[in-house]
């Protein structure tokens, strides 16, 4: 499986619950927003978050190049297994035609050489 890094640095904010959606969050080459019962979660690049919003920084983005059927099976395990092992933490979001992993910036070599070693293509 190919995997590609986007480029930049994003941030995962938290929001409460009934707040609207803000501006600043619909910038970017890639934006993930989710509303649940108990929070507003944002995923977009770090330096679209004004100051005194609650986030965590410091994310590097992996796309699975292609568009993944509904029907296959293992598609993720294969990518957060190798990690999991190697004691990697992500942050996982699904669209309708792939998967997106987050991984913390300071992990990215030591997740680079897990990624390639299970096999995976790695590109920039």
């Amino acid at each position: 499986m190919t995997l590609s890094f986007l480029s930049g640095r994003f941030a995962v904010c938290r929001l409460t619950k009934d707040e609207a959606l803000p501006a600043w969050a619909l910038g970017g080459p890639f934006v993930s927003v989710t509303r649940t019962l108990d929070e507003l979660s944002i995923v977009c690049p770090a330096e679209c978050i004004p100051d005194g919003v609650r986030c965590e920084k410091g994310w590097r983005c992996l796309r699975v190049r292609g568009t993944l059927d509904f029907a296959e099976i293992g598609i993720l395990s294969s990518i957060l297994e190798p990690l999991a092992n190697a004691r990697i933490s992500v942050f996982v979001i699904s669209t309708y035609d792939t998967d997106y992993v987050l991984i913390k910036q300071e992990n990215e070599t030591q997740a680079r050489a897990v990624l390639a070693a299970a096999g995976h293509a790695l590109e920039n």
